[in-house]
């Protein structure tokens, strides 16, 4: 089978994303780009996460044309190609309809960095879309959701704020690879029900300082992190 070492991160990380409860039913997705060779591999539309294999697992070019593969990919196909043109890093993306997140987003809000937890991963305020106008939704609609994710990313890191909502629909995350990009969507679910009831306590909460804040990223995210463990040496 082709490309079978991609499709099968891509298919091991759509499992996670499902067993992490973060998607149900058929919603949701996941990508990941093969820069080298030009391609990409993702779920296919409306299949269940139980039923899937390996060779489900769509390949296509950055066109989208599908190069390998049975199945149609997912709909949401054209929005991650056009992040995987406007951000070079990044190496996966994961779309959900995770609860909290979902919420912030239908409610056209960012999130905001009010604590540690969000800094963690995080290295400012999680950003969210405009709405598109009419016309964006009535010509090339999945594309344009793709446009407005970057928009709203603006010149941020795309690894130092792995996520964007987008206005009246849900999250996109991304990563260096699929494990990544999934994880990164299990953190912002996580942060966003934080932030849900952080502001329901005390709408006067404040957001983080940009000292703890720029700590609290560095030291797990920066080049001298201190969090965890090093990388051990070959014993010889």
């Amino acid at each position: 089978m082709k490309y079978s070492a991609l499709r099968k991160a891509v298919l091991d990380a759509n499992f996670e994303l499902y067993e992490s409860g973060l998607v149900i039913s058929t919603f949701g997705n996941v990508s990941a780009i093969d820069r080298h060779n030009g391609i990409v591999a993702i779920k296919p539309s409306g299949v269940s996460y139980k039923a899937m294999n390996t060779s489900d697992i769509v390949v296509t070019d950055l066109d989208g044309t599908i190069i390998d593969g049975d199945m149609r990919p997912s709909s949401d196909l054209d929005t991650h190609i056009e992040l995987y043109k406007s951000f070079k890093a990044i190496g996966a993306i994961v779309h959900t309809h995770s609860f909290y997140a979902t919420a912030w987003a239908q409610s056209g809000r960012a999130i905001p960095a009010m604590g540690t937890t969000h800094a963690d991963y995080f290295n400012g305020t999680i950003p969210v879309t405009r709405q598109l106008t009419d016309a964006e939704i009535r010509d090339d609609y999945v594309r344009n959701t793709g446009r407005v994710i970057a928009e709203a990313l603006g010149n941020n890191d795309p690894l130092a704020i792995p996520a964007a909502l987008v206005n009246d629909h849900g999250p996109f995350c991304w990563g260096v690879d699929a494990a990544d990009a999934v994880h990164n969507a299990e953190m912002l679910e996580a942060v966003a029900r934080i932030a849900f009831h952080s502001r329901q306590i005390s709408q006067e909460s404040l957001e983080i300082s940009a000292a703890l804040l720029d700590r609290h990223f560095q030291r797990k995210h920066g080049k001298s992190a201190t969090y965890g463990q090093p990388a051990r040496s070959k014993q010889v």
